[in-house]
């Protein structure tokens, strides 16, 4: 009897998974299926349509068309300009035609900066028409 009483019995408890990972499956599906997919922010650009007829010439209506080239200069009627005079030149072709439009055609390698900073100067010149022309 004195060896009945030494051995003790043991129970080992195990916890079955089985279930909760069951749950844990049922809830990676639920979220799956009903996840939202985001979609970035971004500026929607309208471009016209393409023609090979070059718009109509309007000699009342001429817009200020700067260029930037492809190493980033910004060049008015032909000549080379400092992005500092770009108001001034805005002021002084807007006063001779208060109806014109500040036309940026820029080159597709020259950075988007050079463009915000034509644009703020035109804004600044009282020029809030702004577009942004590419080349091909």
């Amino acid at each position: 009897m004195a060896l009945g009483r030494r051995i003790k019995v043991e129970e080992e408890s195990e916890i079955d998974l089985t279930p909760m990972l069951d749950v844990v499956f049922i809830m990676l599906i639920f979220f799956i299926v009903t996840a939202s997919f985001v979609r970035e922010a971004g500026i929607d650009v309208a471009r016209p349509p393409v023609s090979d007829q070059p718009p109509p010439e309007d000699t009342e209506n001429k817009n200020i068309v700067f260029t930037v080239t492809e190493t980033n200069d910004i060049m008015l009627e032909g000549r080379r300009i400092d992005l500092r005079s770009v108001r001034a030149n805005v002021e002084r072709l807007h006063a001779e035609n208060p109806e014109g439009k500040v036309i940026v055609n820029a080159h597709p390698k020259s950075k988007a900066e050079i463009f915000i900073q034509v644009s703020d100067q035109s804004r600044e010149a009282g020029v809030y028409d702004v577009s942004l022309a590419t080349k091909e």
